[in-house]
């Protein structure tokens, strides 16, 4: 027993040390991106490969929105990662990367600016990066952490604890049979959200629409920073 106490006494010394590292991560995050201005996180797949259609929309929506006076945010990897950040520079626009050490896909891509590249250990601070610099969500075709992304997003909108923001899924094809289980037990089923949540996010199935929708939102909308 007294070696458990013991253990778990270093363990509660550490956990204090690690709020330093933890406020490091927050204040060097909150300090770059507030000189980029505007910005439009784009999430999606470090998996999809160059030849895929999805990764072809990312370079598309990302060029536009770089030319629409937007920085475009990114988790920094492969995939639909690059493919945003290839977007940006090709629209001349800021293009950042917010890095995570991860054991099997993460290596930063080569579009991101080299000033606006920001690594990250805590997946939770670089979520609040990701939010907080964030004036729209583009959701592309990706794995579990697309979708923790994107509900996070979401939860943070339905809970007005950030302002409504245009949230963006594109591939019907993709993410119809997710909205379908969302609209059958999510909503009818088990009543879990209100119809009125589904006007929280926009499908799409091109960059047009996408960059139309965002577009549209902000003739009406002001441009701030969340919290």
């Amino acid at each position: 027993m007294n070696k458990i106490r013991k253990d778990w006494n270093d363990i509660r010394v550490n956990d204090s040390w690690a709020i330093f590292k933890i406020m490091s991560e927050f204040v060097e995050g909150y300090e770059r991106m507030s000189k980029i201005g505007p910005c439009i996180s784009i999430f999606g797949s470090a998996r999809t490969k160059p030849d895929n259609k999805y990764y072809q929309i990312g370079i598309e929506i990302a060029k536009k929105l770089a030319e629409a006076g937007y920085g475009v945010i990114t988790g920094g990897g492969p995939g639909i990662m690059e493919a945003a950040n290839k977007g940006a520079q090709l629209g001349l626009g800021k293009s950042v990367g917010l890095n995570i050490d991860l054991p099997f896909e993460q290596n930063h891509n080569p579009y991101i600016d080299q000033e606006h590249n920001i690594e990250f250990d805590y997946f939770f601070v670089r979520k609040v990066i990701f939010v907080k610099y964030a004036q729209a969500f583009v959701i592309l075709p990706g794995g579990f952490g697309t979708l923790d992304e994107l509900f996070e997003a979401l939860t943070l909108i339905q809970t007005k604890k950030i302002n409504h923001r245009p949230v963006v899924l594109i591939g019907v094809e993709y993410w119809q049979g997710l909205l379908v289980w969302i609209k059958d037990s999510m909503l009818h089923m088990e009543q879990n959200i209100a119809e009125v949540d589904l006007n929280l996010f926009k499908l799409v199935d091109t960059a047009d629409e996408a960059f139309k929708y965002i577009e549209d939102f902000y003739k009406s909308h002001a441009l701030s920073p969340n919290f």
